[in-house]
């Protein structure tokens, strides 16, 4: 008879996900998640199989948690579309500001995970890809209805523009981790939102 867990999975789970998150896969080894988590290599080993396989999970856990947030924030029919976009910015921002260890933004464990193994993990590369891919829906139909609604007067495609903006913030989150403050981010948003609103 297998012997019960005496420790929380979830919990462990989030301490894997933080370490990867502020480390890195590679920059990340066995004995840092043992020290995160507070478990022994074996029973690393034998709840999630291997470092790869939790960090998928860490992955996976910090997509749905972040991700879901976004989404619902891009689909907040109380607010106006042009409101919704500026709140996705506010929100980054926010974030990026209170995961400053040190002075120097985490930045985001996706943006991280695609430059450091987007081309050479194929099972994180998907996973990037579908977290990807709900991003830019939300923010498309966000755009079209702005622009639908004369709030967004940029008359590009709606689908460059959630491009455009997602790449966006993919560079604020990368200007946080370099140092960059609050003043500096802002700023960088409020041009993003003059580019929707400009004829």
């Amino acid at each position: 008879m297998a012997r019960p867990r005496t420790f929380d999975e979830d919990r462990a789970l989030e301490a894997a996900m933080r370490t990867f998150w502020a480390n890195g896969y590679e920059g990340t080894s066995t004995q840092d998640l043992c020290d995160a988590t507070g478990l022994g290599r074996s029973s690393i080993y034998n709840t999630f199989n291997s470092k790869h396989e939790l960090f998928k999970r860490a992955l996976a856990r910090y997509i749905d948690v972040m991700t879901t947030a976004q989404i619902e924030l891009l689909e907040d029919a109380e607010r106006p579309p042009l409101e919704r976009i500026r709140a996705y910015f506010e929100g980054v921002i926010d974030g990026e500001i209170e995961n400053r260890p040190g002075g120097r933004s985490l930045g985001c464990l996706t943006v991280n995970t695609t430059v450091e193994l987007g081309g050479r993990d194929p099972e994180a590369g998907a996973m990037l890809e579908r977290d990807l891919a709900r991003r830019i829906a939300a923010l498309r139909a966000t755009i079209q209805e702005g622009q639908r609604h004369g709030e967004i007067a940029s008359t590009r495609d709606a689908d460059a523009l959630a491009r455009f903006i997602n790449a966006l913030i993919g560079g604020l989150r990368v200007s946080a981790q370099g140092g960059a403050d609050r003043a500096v981010l802002e700023s960088i948003a409020a041009t993003a939102l003059d580019a929707l609103t400009a004829h």
